[in-house]
């Protein structure tokens, strides 16, 4: 199994993930352009992509959706909501639809498209499972429900979502009602609900871990870094490589 955060934050978003027969992408959030660069930057040749998986509707999360897939003719994995509210993003683009709650077989892998808490269409986290181990995905969520933390169980590989410092998201300069949206139950999580995730899904076969979609106006990554310390220190079950997900350059092609 390989992982790689080529982009992750408010601008954008894109996960690599690569198991025995088959490379995705895990929302498709920077340009066209922008996301071939990335890719080749860590030695992954655009067209030997298989599919894109798509978590919402989001800018930051489907800019190059369509225009990825049109271009080197891989499908687009998309719930039929999503596929509705990203519709002029998605234009003749090969689609493969799922329904959310239900697991599907895509090449070597099992997809599992869970439901999570965030303001759009058909959220989803994703659960990758194939000979190689699991692989989860939980961002842009506003809460960790059960279901969240049952599905991420048992991963070798992480993508979670560390969105803001609560102190620094208060005293910032947001408007009050989109502050309001960031801590609700249809916003983001914060770096403390992220590590108490963690911690309810740390076991001796967890080998990375992927921070994600930070804030750079109310985060910063030595926050995050602090947090992940935290993890590290608190608990003697595992010792994954860390990332911290980065907005403008890709990060390290972590080989499992």
């Amino acid at each position: 199994m390989k992982i790689c955060s080529l982009a992750s934050g408010s601008k954008g978003n894109c996960l690599y993930l690569e198991t025995g027969e088959t490379r995705l992408l895990v929302d498709a959030g920077l340009s066209l352009r922008e996301l071939t660069t990335r890719l080749l930057t860590v030695g992954v040749a655009p067209e030997t992509i298989n599919a894109v998986l798509v978590t919402h509707e989001h800018l930051d999360h489907i800019r190059s959706a369509g225009s990825f897939a049109r271009r080197y003719q891989v499908p687009v994995l998309v719930s039929y909501a999503t596929r509705q509210a990203a519709a002029s993003y998605l234009k003749k683009a090969p689609l493969l639809e799922f329904e959310t709650g239900y697991a599907f077989a895509f090449r070597d892998c099992m997809v599992d498209p869970f439901p999570v808490t965030h303001d759009c269409s058909d959220p989803v986290g994703f659960l990758v499972e194939s000979s190689e181990g699991r692989f989860g995905s939980a961002t842009d969520l506003g809460v960790v429900t059960r279901l969240v933390r049952d599905k991420l169980q048992g991963c070798r590989a992480l993508n979670l979502e560390a969105n803001h410092d609560p102190e620094m998201l208060l005293n910032g300069p947001y408007p009050w009602h989109l502050k309001q949206r960031i801590k609700s139950r249809h916003g983001h999580l914060s770096n403390q609900e992220s590590l108490e995730l963690l911690h309810d899904l740390a076991h001796d076969g967890l080998q990375a871990l992927v921070m994600a979609h930070l804030s750079e106006v109310n985060n910063h990554p030595d926050k995050v870094a602090e947090t992940t310390a935290s993890f590290l220190n608190d608990q003697n079950r595992c010792a994954p490589k860390i990332v911290i997900g980065d907005q403008y350059q890709a990060g390290p092609l972590l080989e499992l």
